[in-house]
């Protein structure tokens, strides 16, 4: 089934080429437990991959058939010994059924829990996550920090992002954004615009990709993780560990549902 991601495909590994800072955490987080993990929003496998050459058996699950098609055509290019790679068409919101097996770790990159649009899309997608965890199995994910002076910017006006250079192709890409907001059901809706430069600094190429989320604040999570079964081990303000304050831009959570006494 077609989804809004399908579009994002082919561009996405560019666009995205700049968000390395999560990848030794998540890597880090699989190794200690040894597999198997579960990654909800796999997309074209930014995270996946690099698990798998840690040496870690990973099931990646996306709604999107044409971010997994991209995926799974980085498989071969995975080193000898790397662990096994099965990637699944699926909804996270809807997990049972998309897997076989249980799962040491979930994880849920780069903000992926934010697609789900619902306060019950939310609480189906952690139920079925406890689930599919073995006894004393985590849940690793993390989410931005809203922002009140973004949440009041003008719609229609454009903000430079940043440039960007993919650095497997070289291709270079200057990129903006559009933003409005529905802040009474916490609703952001993004447009990036996009420039491709040459190496003249000339734009060859403008495109538009969209989407939207579903923002949460700090204590909304957590009693939302408590009500679905959690227990909250940690919470960071970024992927070194640092204690999440007040002026922490990412929240990254470690929740587990509690060890039966």
């Amino acid at each position: 089934m077609e989804t809004r991601y399908d579009s994002w495909a082919g561009v996405y590994d560019s666009i995205y080429s700049y968000v390395r800072e999560d990848i030794p955490f998540y890597v880090e987080a699989a190794q200690a437990v040894g597999g198997p993990v579960l990654e909800l929003g796999c997309g074209t496998g930014r995270v996946t991959m690099p698990i798998a050459e840690a040496g870690v058996d990973v099931v990646g699950l996306d709604s999107s058939a044409a971010m997994l098609d991209v995926a799974r055509r980085k498989l071969g290019s995975l080193s000898p010994g790397s662990g096994s790679v099965t990637l699944v068409e699926g909804d996270m919101a809807e997990l049972p059924g998309a897997y076989d097996r249980k799962f040491s770790l979930a994880i849920i990159p780069f903000r992926g829990f934010l697609s789900l649009m619902t306060v019950p899309k939310q609480e189906s997608a952690l139920e079925g996550i406890r689930r599919s965890l073995v006894p004393g199995g985590r849940l690793v994910f993390n989410v931005f920090v809203p922002d009140l002076e973004m949440l009041v910017q003008e719609g229609d006006t454009a903000h430079h992002l940043r440039d960007v250079t993919d650095p497997e192709t070289g291709d270079r890409f200057v990129i903006w954004h559009q933003s409005g907001y529905d802040n009474h059901n916490q609703v952001i809706f993004v447009r990036l615009i996009v420039d491709q430069l040459d190496a003249q600094d000339t734009a060859i190429k403008r495109f538009y990709r969209d989407y939207h989320l579903r923002y949460v604040h700090r204590w909304e999570m957590h009693h939302l993780l408590l009500r679905c079964g959690f227990e909250v081990l940690d919470l960071f303000g970024d992927f070194q560990g640092s204690e999440f304050d007040e002026t922490s831009g990412e929240m990254v959570w470690v929740a587990s549902p509690p060890t039966a006494t």
